[in-house]
């Protein structure tokens, strides 16, 4: 079924070429041991768990999908599944990124990124149990009290135990405000809480020990709306003062959903029938504590695009050179066969160039965005950490939406490689244009990401975020805009950048007049936003690239020539999108309810 091959060339590129991340961590106390054979060693042996133990489950689990037996309440994962979390435990991958005091490693989140790209290529159904549990146990050491700290992180960090996220239920989504299950105190400080979730991601299953469910909900009197949200820790299993599981908590699945995608993960309706928890945080504040979750989880989304955009351009290729039909239309490419492989047709390069250019812009930013984390976390210095702090904010939604959309997009092509091979499942494709449309979805929609980054990441702070980032694209500009080998990279950034500096200041003063403006232009906004970003990273890897061109190594030929490949074929689509964020809100809400 395929196969996939970790991009370490690739990976270390971006590490330690474009970001450089060892002298960076030098400035970081936390980090500043950790050099660039770690992070090879590290890499090299994170490929080899992914691509021996988690691909070869891939397609099965998705076949296979989990089993609720109703009347036990628990849910049992596809073959293989139980058995790959407990290597990965033992390998001590669960740890890698976490607080040594708790038993982590304390490697950067940068590295531990490059992983999870690893393991969302291999697997993503796999990848979102533990993947979770990362950002439970942030949420935790950054709102959680000494003796929740103290109780619960080192399982966390261990990977004995799971955790999970639930805020939606049936009747409310996005809108957490309308949320209607509630908290009651007890005498001994805990509560009990009942109500119903939707939608939670590995809410039950065999893999771990215990699950640590994060629940929202209301506590009496509480205000209505958002602000009357308070935030939960309910165990599977109450734990003993020793750390051993105790008794059952009546926090039980209802049921798996029936799903497009993501087959081999556990996507349960959650029942807490007078379930005992713990508050985390303080009581109507729950949503702040849970943001810390939330933005984990946002740029883990992104993460899975990206790795299912890696592993189906890599299968799309190998298809490409072997599957042959057709001749080449400027003549034979290969006399000796009967027909020519697909990939010396013009539109078979197209898509493939496509997924390859999209899978080498999010891992550029993605690394560059994990590296902000750490530095945010770890520098010594306040003002810097704040700055990286606005920087990691601002391309959040970025790295959500952009990347997505265009997992979708990449993995769609990908397929189409194939032609109908593709649209059949012993290959393997379909599942990851499957699994790719529900990262659109999850995690706030890209509707909300969109919303996000214009209205509250740039507007609301009167852009200053925004010009900040911009100021380093114009800093790059001015100091290689005078190199003819560079100005087909740089002349394009320069008049993005300068557009979209116009385009916000145009869609800020409509809204004074109508917000309706603003939900108008937000999504086109965007992917605006995420080429401008694409190509700051693009335009500094062809920079490398033209510098090493003569070096023997091919890899800066093909990194040279995807970053003209996007400048000429993906970067256009900003003028069409520029059009569309400027054209208004009356062309969508003109049109009355009852005439649609």
């Amino acid at each position: 079924m395929g196969q996939y091959v970790a991009p370490i060339r690739d990976m270390h590129f971006v590490l330690h070429e474009l970001l450089k991340v060892e002298e960076q961590l030098k400035e970081l106390p936390a980090h500043a041991e950790t050099d660039a054979d770690i992070i090879n060693a590290v890499l090299e042996e994170g490929a080899k768990f992914t691509s021996e133990v988690l691909f070869p489950l891939n397609h099965s689990g998705d076949r296979e999908g989990c089993h609720h037996d109703a009347e036990a309440k628990t849910v049992t994962t596809p073959k293989g599944f139980k058995e790959a979390y407990k290597q990965y435990v033992e390998g001590g991958w669960a740890a890698l990124a976490c607080d040594p005091e708790f038993g982590g490693q304390g490697l950067p989140v940068v590295l531990n990124n490059s992983f999870y790209e690893m393991l969302n290529s291999s697997n993503q159904a796999w990848t979102m149990y533990p993947g979770l549990s990362h950002g439970a146990y942030e949420c935790l050491k950054e709102h959680g009290t000494d003796e929740q700290k103290r109780l619960y992180l080192p399982k966390l960090v261990s990977g004995e135990w799971t955790g999970t996220m639930c805020l939606t239920e049936p009747h409310c989504g996005t809108d957490l405000g309308l949320l209607r299950t509630k908290a009651i105190p007890n005498e001994d400080g805990s509560w009990t809480i009942t109500g119903n979730k939707i939608f939670i991601s590995a809410g039950e299953h065999d893999m771990s020990e215990n699950i640590l469910h994060l629940v929202l909900a209301r506590v009496p009197d509480a205000p209505e709306g958002s602000k009357g949200i308070s935030l939960f820790l309910v165990p599977k299993f109450l734990p003993n003062q020793d750390g051993t599981v105790g008794e059952r908590n009546p926090i039980f699945c209802g049921a798996i959903e029936e799903k497009m995608g993501i087959h081999g993960n556990s996507t349960c309706q959650m029942n807490l029938d007078g379930a005992k928890g713990w508050i985390i945080g303080q009581p109507n504040k729950g949503l702040n504590a849970m943001f810390v979750f939330m933005n984990a989880a946002r740029l883990g989304v992104g993460m899975q695009s990206l790795g299912l955009t890696e592993v189906a351009y890599q299968n799309a290729l190998v298809y490409a050179k072997d599957r042959l039909q057709m001749r080449s239309l400027s003549g034979v490419k290969a006399p000796d066969k009967p027909a020519d492989p697909i990939i010396v047709h013009p539109d078979v390069r197209r898509m493939l160039l496509t997924a390859k250019a999209f899978a080498e812009g999010a891992r550029a930013l993605t690394s560059y965005v994990a590296l902000q984390i750490d530095r945010e976390l770890n520098h010594p210095d306040e003002d810097v950490r704040k700055e990286c702090a606005d920087e990691v904010a601002l391309l959040t939604p970025i790295v959500k939406a952009f990347i997505t959309d265009n997992g979708w997009i990449a993995t769609s092509e990908a397929m189409q490689v194939y032609g109908g091979h593709g649209y059949i499942a012993e290959w393997g494709m379909e599942q990851f244009v499957r699994d790719a449309r529900i990262n659109m979805i999850y995690e706030g929609t890209n509707t909300v990401q969109s919303l996000d980054l214009l209205g509250r990441k740039i507007l609301m702070d009167n852009g200053s975020k925004l010009r900040k980032f911009g100021e380093k694209i114009r800093a790059f500009v001015e100091e290689h805009g005078t190199d003819e080998a560079m100005s087909e990279f740089v002349t394009p950034l320069g008049d993005l950048g300068e557009k979209v500096t116009k385009l916000t200041m145009e869609i800020g003063m409509k809204a004074f007049q109508n917000q309706d403006e603003v939900g108008a232009a937000a999504v086109p906004y965007l992917r605006v936003a995420g080429h401008l970003v694409f190509s700051y990273f693009f335009a500094q890897m062809a920079k490398i690239a033209l510098e090493k061109k003569d070096s023997g190594d091919r890899f800066y030929e093909a990194k040279l020539q995807t970053a003209r490949f996007y400048f000429a074929r993906l970067y256009p689509e900003t003028a069409m999108l520029i059009r569309q964020a400027r054209s208004g809100a009356a062309n969508l809400m003109a049109l009355d309810v009852d005439l649609f």
